[in-house]
């Protein structure tokens, strides 16, 4: 039944597709521009609305003016379906995005269905690319990876009795699994395993709970917002276990949830922060990018749409096309040390970027991200 009505998304979009000026490239966005994860929808379209921009002051692409089209996604999984649906209604070429795992998942198959281009930038989770859709891509590194650094951290400090705590998104779930699978073939040990709910106010329950399982660190798998409540209600209850959390967690909305004090020490898995890229394309946007808006981005995620979005003007600047089957062939086998804002940038057959690596950054006393290695 669900491919059947998949087949009739993509049938109906087909047909009721709006005709659009052969002078326009139309290239989508979906990002959480409400929602729990606004600043980082909000960073996106910023991010790529300027690199248009910059695209379009140079002739546009096959002069052609590039159009930004965007949608809210909410960062839930049922308003993305919608999101995914407006788009692909849009006659875009692709689509950059989305931040969330379980967001990507819901949009994956409508994108599929109707033959759309779609490059991740904050979708992690390792079966997001295991399921053999041929325009999925993703920028961002996967969970595989960011799950052995994880652990060769915690093992490396000397920590034996690990508490992982995720919050049953695809992502985040993902995640925990990975670690989890790593830990029990160490010398080291679960001792707690377990999910809270996102949006919630007060997590002393589950705080208490792990407490009394007296773990060394606790691996949080899940997102920045409540990650921030735990860091604060830790500290309120007096509980010093120290935590680790996953790449979900930069973003400087941490800090202000938890505040400077309570997020002093924590220490997260990330791509290199803004500010950290070495490259001379990257310090040219952050300029830019200063100067448009007065200030940084938030995250390196929103930085990795931007890439999404340089690497499919890139296939069809190259390719002279704006055939999906083309520019997906072309990323795959075409595409070779791309030299994108985060680093270079290579795809392999599943639509994986190739080589990116993982750091480990702590928080200071001041609520900056501090690169340890």
């Amino acid at each position: 039944m669900k491919k059947i009505l998949l087949l009739l998304v993509a049938a109906s979009l087909f047909w009721a597709g709006p005709v659009f000026s052969s002078d326009t490239i139309r290239i989508g966005l979906m990002c959480p521009l409400t929602g729990s994860w606004a600043s980082e929808g909000q960073d996106m379209r910023r991010i790529v609305e300027l690199l248009a921009d910059e695209i379009n002051e140079q002739g546009g692409i096959l002069g052609k003016t590039v159009e930004v089209v965007v949608a809210d996604d909410g960062g839930d999984p049922r308003t993305a379906a919608t999101a995914a649906q407006r788009l692909v209604q849009r006659d875009v070429v692709g689509v950059i995005g989305t931040y969330g795992s379980s967001i990507t998942e819901a949009s994956q198959n409508i994108y599929a269905a109707t033959g759309t281009l779609q490059i991740a930038n904050g979708s992690t989770s390792v079966r997001l690319s295991e399921k053999g859709l041929p325009y999925f891509f993703r920028t961002c590194p996967r969970d595989d990876e960011q799950g052995r650094v994880a652990v060769e951290t915690m093992l490396a400090d000397g920590h034996d009795k690990i508490a992982i705590l995720h919050d049953s998104t695809t992502y985040a779930r993902g995640l925990a699994d990975e670690a989890r699978a790593l830990i029990d073939a160490s010398a080291a040990e679960v001792v707690f395993f377990d999910a809270l709910t996102p949006g919630e106010q007060d997590y002393t329950t589950i705080l208490t709970q792990i407490r009394g399982n007296n773990p060394d660190v606790v691996f949080f798998t899940g997102y920045y917002p409540e990650a921030g409540m735990l860091l604060r209600q830790k500290l309120e209850m007096g509980l010093d276990t120290p935590f680790i959390g996953g790449d979900a967690n930069n973003n400087p909305d941490l800090v202000k949830i938890a505040g400077a004090r309570a997020g002093a020490g924590f220490r997260f898995l990330s791509p290199p922060v803004p500010g950290d890229l070495p490259s001379p394309e990257a310090k040219a946007f952050l300029d830019a990018y200063n100067e448009a808006y007065g200030q940084a981005p938030g995250s390196i995620w929103a930085v990795l749409a931007g890439d999404g979005f340089r690497v499919l003007a890139k296939a069809i600047e190259e390719t002279g096309s704006t055939d999906t089957d083309t520019i997906a062939d072309y990323l795959k086998n075409g595409l070779s040390e791309f030299p994108g804002l985060t680093g270079t940038i290579d795809f392999d057959d599943k639509g994986d970027r190739i080589g990116d690596v993982y750091r480990v950054y702590e928080v200071d006393d001041e609520g900056r991200f501090v690169l340890q290695m």
